[in-house]
Formats: C-alpha cells, sequence, structure tokens
C-alpha cells in the first residue's frame, strides 16, 4: 500500500510538473491544462484518500471522539500544564 501511495503520488507530482512547464513554455496548451486538471484529480480524490486510510486505520477512533472521559483528561492535563508554568515563573523570578 505505502509503495502504490508513493508511485501515485510521484505520478501526481510529475504531471503537475509537466503541466506548469508546458504552460508556461506555452506547448500545447490544451494538454498543459489537462495534465494539471488530472494531476490534482488524482492528488484529491485518490492519493489522499488512500494516504488519510492508510494512516489511520491502526489507530482507534474513541482516541479523537469527546467523550466525558477525554474531556476530563483534558482539563486534568490543562491544571497540570498550568501549575508546571506557575512553578517555571517562580524560579525565573
Amino acid at each position: 500500500m505505502k509503495t502504490a501511495i508513493k508511485l501515485l503520488f510521484i505520478l501526481m507530482v510529475s504531471g503537475l510538473a509537466a503541466g506548469l512547464i508546458m504552460q508556461q513554455n506555452e506547448i500545447n496548451e490544451k494538454l498543459a491544462n489537462v495534465l494539471i486538471g488530472s494531476s490534482l484529480v488524482l492528488g484529491i480524490f485518490i492519493v489522499m484518500p488512500l494516504f488519510l486510510y492508510q494512516r489511520s486505520k491502526s489507530r482507534s477512533l474513541k482516541d479523537y471522539m469527546l467523550t466525558p472521559e477525554n474531556i476530563k483528561k483534558m482539563k486534568e492535563k490543562r491544571v497540570d500544564d498550568l501549575k508546571f508554568y506557575k512553578k517555571e515563573e517562580n524560579n525565573l523570578d
């Protein structure tokens, strides 16, 4: 999966670069526009979803949801961080 994503990404970037170079040098502008457009479509609708799926398939979605338990953890961490910063300010004086 990783190799396929890397290959598609390289294909997307090279198509985009080729299209921009062709457009800059005024060589077959219709083909340049097709290359740029298809490269963007490839990146947005194929490469990005594959990449996001590959990166998130081993993670738990529950860790990213705002449940009462997670809110409590966030509040506790914030209190701990505030205590740490107050301690640092006192050491600087």
